[in-house]
């Protein structure tokens, strides 16, 4: 089975060390920058802040529903985290960056498993592109989440 990667950045107007802060928060400030038309539900199943937190997300993109099971971690705390489903084969990472003391680059990046077949070979051409604009409107609702809260 292959896999696929899709990226997505931007800057975000806020200081690095508030913008992880809300990235990290699965309370709080996660949930805050998940646009509500495709993130149907996130709840935190484990922790909440961070490392070790297991959430439970509900995504429904053209119809078409999906469950993860996400575990977090965080390889660079500060500056990387990750939220991983096994089961599924995702694994999607998120870097801040400082540029200066009010402003940072947010990554967004997501390796998928491909399903078997002509599936695999649909998902490999179309997800791409969908995940891209719901990672661009996810990194602009953590922009105006981050500026408002400063």
């Amino acid at each position: 089975m292959g896999t696929y990667h899709v990226t997505a950045a931007r800057t975000v107007n806020a200081p690095a060390r508030d913008v992880y802060a809300l990235i990290s928060n699965y309370h709080t400030g996660h949930p805050a920058i998940l646009p509500p038309r495709y993130f149907k539900a996130l709840q935190v199943v484990q922790g909440g802040i961070g490392a070790g937190t297991v959430v439970d997300v509900d995504m429904e993109v053209f119809g078409v529903k999906a469950h993860y099971h996400l575990t977090v971690s965080e390889p660079d705390p500060g500056h990387i985290l990750q939220e991983e489903d096994q089961a599924l084969g995702t694994l999607t990472t998120f870097t801040v960056e400082p540029i200066n003391e009010t402003q940072s680059v947010v990554t967004i990046a997501t390796t998928m498993r491909v399903a078997p077949g002509i599936r695999g070979w649909i998902e490999k051409r179309m997800n791409p592109p969908v995940m891209r604009k719901i990672y661009r409107e996810e990194l602009a609702q953590l922009d105006d989440v981050a500026q408002r809260s400063q």
